[in-house]
């Protein structure tokens, strides 16, 4: 009877710990809010791709008369 005990007790003193724990969250698995999951180079590059072949149908369709 006193093994089941202690183990009992030794379960009961792990689930309090862990309950007592709860909410505190360590500072480095915390997200920063200036981290981007892109970087600022192939974010430019996305960008002047976009507005580059926009650009370029725009000069195509004004060059063809709009048929095209």
């Amino acid at each position: 009877m006193t093994t089941s005990r202690r183990l009992a007790d030794r379960k009961v003193e792990k689930f309090e710990k862990n309950i007592t724990k709860r909410g505190f969250v360590p500072e480095t698995t915390a997200k920063k809010g200036k981290d981007y999951p892109v970087g600022p180079v192939l974010l430019g590059f996305f960008v002047f791709v976009v507005i580059g072949s926009s650009l370029f149908q725009i000069i195509r369709t004004a060059t063809s008369g709009g048929l095209a």
